[in-house]
């Protein structure tokens, strides 16, 4: 069974910076993209950013671009987002997910999520 753990998450001024973190267990991590995924106070659960299972390509939504990285660590099972000039509304719960393929653009396919973490950013 996979396994995703987030951690990083907090409080934070408008512009600073967060570091996501996710361990993943259960299976080959390198095999599977990754993403991160978002879900603000009424609003439905929407995708931020992911990267394939070597690394090597990313995709972002057009909202974070230039302010978000995405990275990975497959010799450590851990999956990154590092978050610089947050905006207040980049306030939401932010999850983890394992995709069921290695490749960029399957959204359907992100079937495994971990519990989220939250980030407040105040203005």
């Amino acid at each position: 069974q996979v396994q995703l753990v987030e951690s990083g998450g907090g409080l934070v001024q408008a512009g600073g910076s967060l570091r996501l973190s996710c361990a993943a267990s259960g299976r080959t991590f390198s095999n599977y993209a990754m993403g991160w995924f978002r879900q603000a106070p009424g609003k439905e659960r929407e995708f931020v950013t992911e990267i394939n299972g070597s690394g090597g390509s990313t995709g972002y939504a057009e909202s974070v671009k230039g302010r978000f990285t995405i990275s990975r660590d497959n010799a450590k099972n851990r999956l990154y987002l590092q978050m610089n000039s947050l905006k207040a509304e980049d306030t939401a719960i932010y999850y983890c997910a394992a995709s069921t393929v290695s490749g960029l653009g399957w959204r359907l396919k992100y079937a495994y999520w971990g519990q989220g973490t939250q980030v407040t950013v105040s203005s």
